[in-house]
C-alpha cells in the first residue's frame, strides 16, 4: 500500500503494530490475524521487540520467542558480513540493539542463535510444544 493509504489504516487504528523505520512504514493488520485466527491458522511473524510486545498486548495467547545473538560482536559480524546496508544504516540499526535486548527480556521465550542449526531445532521445538497446549 501506499504511505498515505498506511497513514490512513494508522488513524483509522487498523493496525496491531506499525513503526515508521527510516521512512519506511511496517506493520500488521489486526484483520490478518483475526481472519487466520478465526480459520484456525497459526501464523508467523518476523517483527522488531516493540511490535512483537504490541501484538502480545492484544493477543495475550501469542508466543513470543525472541531470537538472541550470542554476543554484540557477532552481531556485528553477521550484519556487516551481509552487505545489505550501507556505513550509516548499519550505524542507525546497531544504535537499536540495546533497545532492544532489552525489550527482548520481556519475551515469552529467547533463544541464542549461536548455533544456527540447533537454533531453529530449539524454535521449532518450542512452537511445536506451545501448540500441543493449545
Amino acid at each position: 500500500m501506499t504511505k498515505d493509504e498506511f497513514r490512513q489504516r494508522i488513524a483509522a487504528d487498523e493496525f496491531v503494530e506499525w513503526e515508521e523505520i527510516y521512512g519506511e512504514y511496517y506493520g500488521t493488520l489486526k484483520r490478518e490475524i483475526d481472519r487466520a485466527r478465526r480459520a484456525g491458522e497459526s501464523m508467523l511473524f518476523d517483527i522488531d521487540v516493540k511490535g512483537g510486545l504490541s501484538i502480545k498486548a492484544q493477543y495475550p495467547d501469542a508466543l513470543l520467542i525472541f531470537i538472541r545473538p550470542p554476543t554484540m560482536e557477532v552481531l556485528i559480524e553477521r550484519l556487516s558480513k551481509r552487505h545489505t546496508e550501507d556505513e550509516v544504516t548499519l550505524a542507525r540499526r546497531l544504535e537499536r540493539v540495546p533497545m532492544e535486548m532489552e525489550l527482548g527480556k520481556a519475551f515469552d521465550v529467547e533463544v541464542v542463535n549461536d548455533n544456527l542449526s540447533r537454533a531453529v531445532d530449539e524454535v521449532q521445538s518450542i512452537i511445536e510444544n506451545n501448540t500441543q497446549k493449545q
